[in-house]
């Protein structure tokens, strides 16, 4: 891909891809490696292993990944750009009109149909994904049946296993004889409880250090967040609640949903809510400090080891890697649906619009913009009735 087309893919995704990180990454893989060709399997697979492996947000990661390797730094930080700023200006819009006059009704009412529809739009995409990562392998569908339950049995995607599925496989498709081996298992296990002595640290010491000017506040708590959280950007929502409700005091709890309504309403990456709580904070400036904390990290830990990746993307025992963790990624994916699916479908009403939203999308070609918005009218209708 040329850097024009980076960009503009990435700006349209960032302005109507809907449905979180597993549609939005469902959706790449759709547009970019089936319709278009413009990138290839292997891009696609490489960069979605390296943001599993790192920790931050998950769709933003893969979009800068795929910046990368088609375009270099420039690719990288142009496709971060224009995929994170279309949400960033929606949310920026959203948060005024909320500052000017109080909560948002219309916003609960929009997301009670819109996340029944996010559902169907995630179960497709989770599934055309699996399908096209793991092919005919029962070795990969292995890891992914195990992944999927362990994301279901956890109620989180953890990072650590990713790491340990892709040794698994490198270890039984390109052995390395048996030094290079048990090392290479030593170092798995050692990654993955790295990561997960990360998490458990991150849950124990809560947020930021402390500072009188909240700026600074919501500068260092969004880059300790975007930094440590591994993950969809799912994952990074109980680490939020603790911060800005429990922590800080800056949102109460019902503000706090309204912010993660935000987040499921507006297109591109869920993270994009904390420009929500930044505003809320500290108006535009505070928008601006939560977005950049919250990516820098991101933008960091894809650029840094990405050349190492792309130098050595022909090495079996990474192919073999990058395959194992591709897999154990489909499988948390379908997992997090399942999870996500117990959240957004409440009552009968949602589960129709859910099924009906499947249904629809799995018969016709319509636009996931068209179905959102159609979504969002049922809801406007059904919630002054229902609540």
């Amino acid at each position: 891909m040329t850097l024009s087309e980076l960009v503009r893919y990435f700006l349209y995704l960032g302005a109507f891809g809907f449905g979180g990180p597993v549609a939005l990454v469902g959706f790449m893989h759709r547009d970019l490696v089936e319709k278009r060709a413009s990138i290839s399997e292997d891009t696609y697979k490489l960069s979605l292993a390296l943001a599993q492996i790192m920790p931050g947000p998950l769709a933003a990661q893969v979009a800068i990944a795929i910046g990368y390797f088609e375009a270099g730094i420039a690719g990288a930080t142009l496709a971060g750009i224009a995929f994170v700023l279309p949400s960033f200006l929606m949310v920026v819009g959203i948060s005024l009109v909320y500052v000017a006059y109080g909560g948002l009704w219309w916003m609960q009412a929009l997301f009670y149909a819109i996340g029944a529809t996010v559902i169907a739009i995630i179960a497709i995409a989770a599934y055309k994904l699996a399908r096209g990562t793991n092919k005919r392998d029962p070795l990969l569908w292995g890891i992914f049946v195990a992944l999927t339950a362990v994301t279901l049995w956890a109620q989180a995607e953890l990072a650590e296993v990713f790491i340990l599925a892709g040794v698994v496989v490198l270890l039984v498709r390109a052995w390395p004889g048996l030094k290079q081996g048990i090392l290479m298992a030593l170092g798995g296990v050692a990654m993955g409880l790295i990561i997960w002595a990360l998490e458990a640290w991150l849950r124990q010491t809560g947020a930021a250090a402390d500072s009188g000017n909240v700026l600074v506040q919501i500068l260092l708590f969004f880059t300790k967040a975007g930094a440590f959280v591994f993950g969809s950007g799912l994952a990074i929502i109980p680490f939020l609640q603790q911060g800005v409700v429990q922590q800080f005091g800056w949102l109460n709890d019902h503000q706090f949903l309204d912010a993660v309504a935000v987040a499921m309403i507006t297109p591109g990456p869920v993270v994009i809510t904390v420009a929500f709580i930044g505003f809320i904070v500290a108006g535009l400036p505070g928008s601006v400090m939560a977005a950049v904390g919250i990516f820098l990290p991101v933008y960091i830990f894809t650029i840094v080891p990405a050349p190492w990746f792309k130098r050595h993307r022909d090495n079996p025992q990474l192919k073999a890697f990058v395959d194992g963790a591709t897999a154990a990624a489909t499988g948390a994916i379908t997992g997090a649906v399942l999870v996500l699916t117990t959240r957004a479908i409440i009552d009968l009403p949602t589960a129709a619009i859910a099924l009906v939203s499947l249904a629809v999308l799995w018969r016709y070609k319509i636009p996931e913009p068209i179905i959102v918005s159609v979504a969002g009218l049922v809801g406007l209708v059904l919630w002054p009735i229902l609540h």
